[in-house]
């Protein structure tokens, strides 16, 4: 099994606005009126959506007994 450490960014042109989406994460999603504002925009709500999933981790393991470590991917 491979493992990519790379997210695939799929942006989306409609009319004079662009959509874009992390393939691999759902729920990283934006727009914006060009291109490197929506790719500024994709890359904020990947952090967002990062930040909060994190916190609703630790707010899950409150009181459990947990190991915790990093994990690197690599192909």
């Amino acid at each position: 099994m491979n493992i990519d450490n790379k997210l695939t960014a799929v942006f989306e042109q409609h009319g004079d606005e662009y959509i874009a989406y992390i393939e691999e994460i759902p729920g990283v999603n934006t727009q914006g009126a060009t291109m490197e504002e929506t790719r500024a925009n994709l890359r904020e709500a990947l952090e967002l959506i990062l930040d909060v999933r994190r916190e609703m981790a630790l707010e899950d393991q409150a009181g459990k007994i947990i190991t915790r470590e990093d994990i690197k991917m690599v192909a």
